[in-house]
């Protein structure tokens, strides 16, 4: 999705200094509730906004437009504003904590564009800032699923100057067409970078990140002559694809294509317990099922499907039970039965607390 020069390379866990002037801001953001998963789900949104999964079925950065790519930007900025509710500032777009900030974002790390209004330059005339303001510079790359956001304060030394000199033997600012320049990679050191620096946690894309094979199989690509698969039959498709693997509401839209995507999700569990294979959700026993199970557990708009084998009570391996039958993950061999034993029917409406363990037990 995005480069990342030798020079701007950033490692995880680092140690930094916190300067003074931009403590009021990393303090702000350190006091929101559960900022930095609120803030990678607000990188994650914005790519997907514009991937538009649902009417398009796209699911990579490199399948936009140029006008696309260009709006990324915005999208990031207006994310995070609704995710923080983020007042506007006087001179710039943001106010936190009582102070301008702007939000910079790039799909290369260290490609972050800066206009003339964020810093003094007495050779800018009136297009000069008000002030050096400060700025918080987010990036992202779904290939690598890696991101990160750091804050520094803009001047006209940190950003990048070109090699050569002038006649006169002064130092040339090396602006881009739309009078902006980069951040020189001699800042970086000045750049405090929220939650230490790489992270590498953005949510992840399902879709991008499968092989080559299992994607075609869920999404094949067209051949004339030959009717397309449902909705349904990519959904399918996709929890046979994607197992023991927490699939978002996203990737349903993307895969399904049509208005009640979800929909596709809760009719899966029909289709696919004949093969063995059970599709959890959010709600009633199955919660329950994925904790006895080892799996992670799915919250609202999320699914993870498994393939279950009977087992004995005597059996090593994470089960339940449910109707005195014990149910365990198939291993590998069992998966390819030529005769799968059907997947059991998990109650739906049945509660997690207090439920009636001789009908459904963890083990």
């Amino acid at each position: 999705m995005g480069r990342v020069p030798r020079e701007w390379r950033l490692q995880s866990g680092l140690t930094q200094h916190l300067p003074d002037d931009l403590a009021p801001f990393v303090e702000w953001f350190h006091n929101q509730p559960e900022a930095r998963e609120r803030f990678r789900w607000a990188l994650r949104d914005s790519l997907d906004e514009l991937l538009d999964g649902q009417r398009t079925g796209r699911w990579a950065y490199q399948q936009l437009t140029k006008t696309e790519k260009t709006y990324l930007g915005t999208a990031v900025e207006v994310n995070l504003t609704k995710e923080f509710d983020i007042g506007n500032g006087d001179d710039l777009d943001w106010s936190i904590a009582g102070r301008d900030i702007d939000c910079k974002f790039s799909k290369d790390l260290g490609g972050w564009e800066i206009p003339m209004e964020m810093y003094l330059c007495a050779d800018h005339g009136e297009r000069s800032g008000h002030a050096d303001h400060v700025a918080i510079l987010t990036w992202m790359n779904d290939d690598t699923s890696q991101w990160a956001a750091g804050i520094v304060r803009i001047t006209d030394e940190r950003l990048r100057w070109k090699l050569e000199r002038d006649a006169a033997g002064n130092s040339i600012r090396a602006y881009n067409r739309d009078n902006k320049r980069k951040i020189d990679h001699k800042a970086k050191s000045e750049i405090y970078w929220l939650w230490g620096g790489l992270q590498t946690d953005l949510p992840t894309n399902v879709l991008l990140h499968l092989d080559h094979e299992a994607r075609e199989r869920i999404l094949p690509p067209h051949e004339p002559g030959r009717r397309a698969p449902s909705g349904q039959q990519r959904t399918n498709q996709l929890f046979r694809e994607v197992q023991d693997r927490i699939v978002g509401r996203q990737t349903v839209l993307t895969v399904a294509q049509q208005e009640d995507s979800p929909k596709r999700a809760r009719d899966a569990r029909k289709d696919l317990r004949p093969e063995g294979i059970v599709v959890l959700g959010h709600q009633g026993s199955h919660p329950h099922a994925a904790r006895a199970l080892g799996l992670r557990v799915p919250i609202k708009g999320e699914w993870i499907s498994t393939h279950l084998v009977p087992v004995s009570p005597d059996d090593a391996r994470p089960k339940f039970s449910l109707h005195g039958q014990f149910w365990a993950r198939a291993r590998e061999d069992e998966r390819l039965c030529a005769e799968p034993h059907p997947a059991p029917d998990l109650p739906d409406k049945q509660k997690i607390d207090g439920q009636d363990t001789s009908e459904f037990d963890a083990t």
